[in-house]
């Protein structure tokens, strides 16, 4: 963590990182713990949380993590409810757990568009919905939503998911002109392409590298803790003044 810069508002917060288990979540929650933070965190894939959890809690810090499909709004709210009761009232939410599956717009059925929706962008709502009781209660507090430069750029293939990244930003700046007079930011957190493990396994080929190389200004791969770093800072105190807005980090694509 030395090369990471500490900030003392977030120690002993209560943190809920939705899609922490892997990937930029997994860099977000270790970030946060390293941090002195309390975090409790949700993702489907459990083997991964699991270890993520075990490294952590040796290391010293307090994480929790609950199992739960997001898609079921039901469960969500009692993931976070268990946090809660382990953690106390939560602080900060990260709105990260998304799926960036490609799909052919022939393909798509009701049921398959239901299901993207669901887990790119209703569960955004209603994990605010379910954390922001405690905002008030505490007197502030910061949701930061995960977009995605795949619409900015008018990426193809997965027009379900391009259709609700789009929307994260309406839903960000709605909650924030809502919520700003309890002393609730809430702002979006935009990644370009990040190289996570996922990514580069299903994605990243020699042909798609070289056009990324080109389109970027940074030539360089962009990695979880180029999203995890800047995510401390705007739920820090030091942005305290940060709300209303989203926040592209992309290595200038866009």
């Amino acid at each position: 963590m030395s090369d990471i810069a500490t900030y003392p508002s977030l120690r002993d917060k209560t943190v809920i990182v939705t899609g922490g288990g892997s990937g930029i979540g997994e860099a977000i929650v270790s970030r946060f713990a390293e941090q002195g933070a309390r975090v409790g965190f949700v993702d489907i894939a459990e083997e991964a949380s699991q270890a993520l959890v075990e490294r952590l809690v040796s290391a010293g810090h307090t994480v929790k993590f609950v199992a739960c499909d997001i898609t079921d709004t039901e469960a969500l709210k009692a993931a976070i409810g268990s946090i809660r009761e382990r953690f106390g009232p939560v602080g900060i939410l990260i709105n990260n757990a998304a799926h960036d599956q490609r799909h052919k717009f022939e393909d798509i059925t009701p049921e398959f568009f239901d299901e993207r929706i669901a887990v790119n962008i209703k569960h955004q709502f209603f994990a605010a919905q379910a954390v922001i009781p405690d905002m008030q209660a505490l007197s502030g507090g910061t949701i930061i939503n995960m977009g995605s430069t795949s619409w900015m750029v008018g990426q193809g293939g997965m027009a379900c998911y391009t259709a609700a990244k789009s929307a994260v930003l309406g839903l960000t700046r709605s909650l924030a002109r809502d919520f700003g007079g309890d002393n609730i930011r809430v702002l979006s957190v935009v990644p370009g392409w990040i190289m996570t493990e996922r990514q580069k396994t299903l994605w990243l080929t020699e042909e798609s590298e070289k056009d990324l190389m080109k389109s970027q200004c940074l030539k360089r791969h962009l990695l979880p803790d180029d999203i995890a770093r800047p995510v401390l800072f705007f739920a820090s105190d030091e942005a305290g003044a940060a709300t209303n807005q989203a926040y592209v980090f992309d290595g200038g694509w866009i």
